[in-house]
């Protein structure tokens, strides 16, 4: 474990004398050693608030001021010094402390949003429950830093060192004691990372308990030991991250891809890995019969071809006769499902990487989670259908109908298909009616979207980078904070 000093908190006092049996107090009074011991740890407790200095947020801008005119080489400038500062509850929104020192500083339920702290050093810093949204923590120290609660949404963390670590500081007789307890410092419990790029980040041994990492970019991330149970990894990039020996009990990898990551000896108890996709993640040295695994095809009760057949007649009987096909989490990777009438059919978090499913009618089917993957879908009816973070990743859709299923008796109400979040890069969409879809955040990048209809689609956050819109009709969709989109 990481430690640094802070300052000598007492002057060192003489050695207490052990009483004689003759010296012993009589029944129900302490020992007078017992209150010499409590008297210390009494004074330390009131140096404790007097170890940070109260700052007023009229101070802290003067900080940054100066902090500023140093990062912009102005003679005589000073780096900023922001150590041992109680600077709870202040505002630090869109300043420049990259490079800066603050070192145990306080800053629980400040607003640190758009901040610049790149290469900033927050060792043992207190941060419960601040805002730094979208802020650059790039190469910063924060090893024993304290994260708990902490909304860290869109924030920069590459190459931040998030280990375990603990601020000292010297007592009597240069005794070292921590300025904070443990439970203070090293966690990251209940944060809230939604987006953050933690690329090449160190958080080995660290506490991240119940902390949300949804969509959260860990490429090569260091876990080693960590304690991450409960966490929340759906939509995650884990390409090459390193969770060896990783406590990972309850984790949920829905969406999430792991690709050469590294699981030995973690513990999936409870984990549900169920709609992830792991490439290349060698499983030898990791126990995943407690954990929540897809099924494959040809371990199921039934056969697949019964199980179509049951569904076929539950289509027909308006539910009255036959099953509902229930695929959800299983693994059918490469099969030949043309043609087949699978409308309202369960095939959530399932894995059809390669499959299939060319002129196939799937309205209303539920495929969220679903990996399809390269699959062929070529003219399939998929209109009033649920993909919410399925993966199409260069799947070949050209022809395909995602637009609304007409609902009611009589007619007026439309079912529209939901994309939400789905990965549609790089995937062939040429001819594809999205009418009135909901693909919020999806991302279109580098796909063929010629001829399609997107009219009345919510395109809000998509991202259409480099996408081929030749011919495609765009009047009336919402397009806020699409990205990419070429000027028109």
């Amino acid at each position: 474990m990481d430690t640094q000093d802070g300052e000598d908190a007492s002057e060192p006092e003489a050695e207490a004398k052990a009483p004689t049996d003759s010296e012993a107090p009589p029944d129900g009074e302490t020992p007078s050693e017992d209150r010499q011991t409590l008297a210390e740890l009494e004074a330390l407790l009131e140096e404790e608030n007097d170890f940070w200095e109260p700052t007023s947020q009229s101070v802290l801008d003067e900080l940054l001021k100066a902090h500023r005119e140093y990062r912009e080489g102005l003679l005589g400038s000073k780096r900023g010094v922001l150590k041992f500062l109680d600077m709870s509850y202040l505002d630090f929104s869109g300043c420049n402390l990259s490079q800066a020192d603050l070192t145990g500083a306080r800053m629980g339920n400040a607003t640190i949003d758009n901040a610049d702290l790149r290469a900033a050093n927050l060792f043992a810093a207190d941060m419960r429950f601040a805002s730094l949204v979208r802020a650059d923590l790039s190469r910063a120290d924060m090893r024993g830093a304290c994260l708990r609660g902490a909304d860290m949404t869109d924030a920069v963390m590459d190459e931040a060192d998030m280990r375990d670590g603990m601020l000292m500081r010297s007592v009597k007789h240069g005794e070292l004691i921590p300025v904070l307890s443990h439970e203070e410092t090293s966690t990251m419990d209940k944060a809230i990372l939604k987006g953050a790029d933690l690329s090449n980040a160190r958080l080995s041994d660290s506490f991240v308990v119940q902390t949300d990492m949804t969509d959260c970019i860990l490429r090569n991330a260091k876990f080693v030991r960590a304690n991450l149970s409960y966490a929340n990894f759906t939509g995650a990039v884990l390409e090459g991250a390193d969770f060896t020996e990783a406590n990972l009990t309850g984790a949920v990898f829905h969406g999430a891809t792991l690709s050469g990551t590294v699981l030995d000896r973690a513990d999936l108890t409870g984990a549900s890995l169920t709609g992830a996709i792991l490439e290349s993640v060698d499983l030898s040295n990791v126990d995943i019969s407690q954990a929540r695994m897809p099924r494959h095809v040809a371990k199921m009760d039934r056969e697949l071809q019964e199980i179509i057949l049951d569904h076929g007649l539950w289509l027909k009987t308006n539910g009255e006769e036959g099953v509902q096909a229930d695929l959800s989490e299983v693994n059918l990777n490469g099969y030949d499902l043309t043609g087949l009438n699978l409308s309202a059919a369960l095939m959530s978090y399932s894995m059809l990487k390669s499959a299939d499913l060319s002129k196939g009618c799937f309205l209303m089917a539920d495929f969220c989670f679903a990996d399809l993957r390269g699959a062929r879908m070529l003219e399939a009816d998929l209109r009033g259908a649920k993909l919410q973070r399925a993966n199409l990743g260069h799947a070949n859709l050209a022809g395909a109908r995602f637009d609304g299923v007409t609902i009611g008796k009589d007619g007026g109400g439309q079912w529209p298909a939901n994309l939400e979040f789905a990965n549609l890069r790089g995937a062939n969409l040429r001819g594809v009616n999205f009418q009135n879809a909901n693909m919020e955040g999806a991302d279109l990048a580098q796909a063929d979207l010629r001829s399609c209809n997107f009219m009345g689609t919510k395109l809000t956050d998509a991202d259409l980078s480099d996408a081929d819109l030749t011919g495609a009709k765009l009047k009336g969709a919402d397009l806020r904070g699409v990205k990419g989109l070429p000027d028109r």
